[in-house]
């Protein structure tokens, strides 16, 4: 796509709407000092269509330009994950398995497996909220108990391990010794969970990705990741589908 350049004062103009199927999703304008062109994108993580600007860019201008490119914005939204919206009868991914959310309003509010299954109680309208929270407490036990274990193996402390939903990264390591996970790792099979703690625990080690890291990480996992970055490029995105509806 060839960089369209201009010099033109912003003007307010209200931003287009792109849709495909039963999506509708609002063009978001973001400027950009350091930007030299405009550029558009769609997040394949929550189907955001951005347009990146110069400070000084005319927003009119831009809009229209955008507007040139509705084709390809509304195919690459229709290339995005399927939405997995989370309530009774409804699969969820659990580590290597799924799991068929069975409720019944006289169960037991708290979430339990059973099986493949994931029974509940409780009022109907809280059922995705009380999944989403049984998910992220899962994601918090497993992860601290794999990075302390993955810790120890490599000789070195973790201060601590936390967990929150980031869009950039999937874990991330302070010089604190600090670990933070995105929670939906929960929902990636093991082997992808496992090269991400010991990507990170690696880090305690090299605080780079030096030849050195690499080795750190192939030397804990025992194998050399490849397999699961590819699996995470593959499939990444679709995780942060699980819950939403468009």
């Amino acid at each position: 796509m060839k960089p369209f350049r201009f010099r033109q004062k912003p003007a307010e103009v209200a931003p287009p709407t792109f849709g495909s199927g039963d999506t509708a999703c609002p063009l978001v304008i973001r400027r950009v000092r350091q930007a030299r062109s405009m550029r558009i994108s769609v997040d394949p993580r929550d189907g955001t269509v951005r347009l990146t600007l110069p400070a000084q860019a005319a927003v009119g201008q831009a809009i229209a330009w955008a507007e040139t490119q509705r084709a390809w914005i509304e195919a690459a939204l229709s290339g995005l994950p399927q939405s997995r919206p989370i309530g009774p009868g409804t699969t969820i991914p659990y580590m290597s398995r799924e799991l068929r959310i069975m409720w019944d309003r006289a169960a037991p509010r708290a979430v339990r497996i059973d099986g493949d299954l994931l029974r509940l109680g409780g009022p109907e309208e809280t059922v995705a909220a009380r999944v989403l929270r049984w998910l992220r407490a899962e994601a918090a036990r497993v992860l601290q108990e794999e990075t302390r274990a993955m810790a120890a193996k490599a000789g070195v402390e973790v201060t601590e391990v936390g967990i929150g939903d980031p869009k950039t990264r999937w874990g991330s390591c302070s010089a604190t010794g600090a670990i933070r996970y995105s929670w939906r790792l929960i929902l990636a099979p093991p082997t992808v969970r496992e090269a991400t703690v010991a990507h990170e625990v690696a880090h305690r080690l090299h605080m780079d990705h030096s030849p050195a890291f690499h080795a750190a990480v192939a030397r804990l996992l025992g194998r050399k990741p490849d397999a699961e970055r590819a699996w995470l490029r593959a499939n990444g995105a679709s995780l942060y589908w699980i819950g939403r509806s468009r």
